[in-house]
């Protein structure tokens, strides 16, 4: 793997990613001409729609790796229809200090997770020895520059969509001592006000990591996350909402969160999966990241893909059952164009990869061809 860029260095801090980069082909992406994807666009027109508006191809990177407008433009003239800019907060927020990425190998014969195995509680091997097919930790922390810094360079990423391609942003709520729940509902109501001042047509809003402590996701509590959607809905209208969402294992947790947000009409679709937590150790069994709390992280990549597939599977037999109208985004290990398909076989209305699409920047352009 050393004759391969990643469009973001997993070797340099956050901070210098989003400073100097992207990099690789998607720098060069940047200096080579002014417009988007101009070696993938279909030159039909849009195809098909997400949450409303045209797109080439439903398929892009989810949120994680484009850090700022040059990334995500980056990401639109490599191809990728559909860019999401790194979820934001309503105030600046740290990120976990480095390293944030080690190469994850599970022990299984396809490099598969499986979500409540014994395996993720007893140690998953963690190293710098990055190979195909990838998995990666991904233990950021969800950081986010401030309003004043966001919103201009949201702005401009909007801006630079070409057609048939959508900036997709992503927010979510920050809860600090002392606040209460009410507090941190309105704390999501406000960051979604501040991206609708951008411009967006769209947005995704993030319960899938810890929000709550250590390991306590928002989307476990669907009651709450549909409170939530009530009050950001109050905030952006009719602008399309999505949430994404984690593994959930239970059908009935996973009906309920449906029923309480699609059933009241707050949310217009589902994006799924993040990450799968595991613990991460080093060949002598040691804590591989670290730091006090960092003995666990997300995995994502093709680790994750079986996973994915199968949230997606479970949400169409929902949204089938229960006869309501949302869209089905599928994350979670697409690495190839026999991937994007599968999770369109499996229901998904669009697909996005985020490893899979840092360790091949012509992701977007095989599948385009493929098709």
């Amino acid at each position: 793997m050393s004759d391969f860029e990643p469009f973001y260095d997993v070797s340099r801090s956050y901070e210098d990613n989003y400073e100097q980069g992207p990099f690789g082909a998607f720098a060069e992406a940047l200096k080579d001409g002014n417009g988007a994807d101009a070696a993938g666009t279909t030159s039909e027109g849009a195809l098909a729609t997400f949450l409303g508006q045209p797109v080439n191809l439903p398929f892009g990177i989810p949120a994680g790796p484009l850090l700022n407008s040059r990334f995500t433009t980056a990401a639109f003239r490599m191809g990728f229809d559909l860019a999401t800019y790194k979820t934001v907060r309503s105030r600046a927020w740290g990120c976990n200090p480095f390293p944030n990425v080690l190469a994850v190998h599970p022990k299984s014969a396809d490099g598969s997770l499986t979500p409540g195995s014994a395996e993720l509680d007893e140690g998953v091997l963690a190293d710098t020895n990055y190979e195909t097919p990838i998995s990666i930790s991904n233990s950021f922390g969800v950081p986010s520059q401030s309003p004043d810094a966001w919103q201009p360079d949201m702005r401009a990423a909007i801006e630079a969509a070409g057609p048939g391609q959508v900036l997709v942003p992503s927010f979510q709520g920050s809860r600090v001592e002392g606040m209460s729940e009410e507090e941190y509902i309105a704390d999501h109501a406000t960051t979604a006000r501040l991206v609708k001042e951008t411009g967006a047509k769209l947005m995704v809003m993030n319960t899938s990591c810890p929000n709550e402590g250590h390991n306590r996701l928002l989307c476990h509590n669907p009651l709450l996350v549909g409170r939530i959607t009530e009050a950001v809905k109050q905030e952006i209208g009719d602008i399309p909402l999505m949430v994404k969402l984690a593994y959930i294992p239970s059908d009935d947790a996973l009906e309920l969160m449906v029923r309480s947000t699609v059933g009241h009409g707050t949310v217009q679709g589902f994006s799924t999966i993040n990450t799968i937590s595991a613990k991460l150790v080093d060949a002598n069994g040691n804590q591989a990241l670290p730091g006090a709390g960092r003995d666990r992280s997300g995995v994502c990549g093709n680790a994750i893909r079986g996973a994915g597939l199968d949230m997606v599977a479970r949400l169409a037999a929902i949204r089938e059952k229960l006869g309501l109208d949302f869209k089905i985004n599928g994350v979670g290990g697409a690495v190839s164009p026999a991937d994007y398909q599968a999770y369109r076989n499996a229901g998904a209305d669009s697909v996005m990869s985020a490893t899979g699409a840092m360790w091949d920047a012509e992701l977007a352009h095989k599948i385009k061809a493929s098709r």
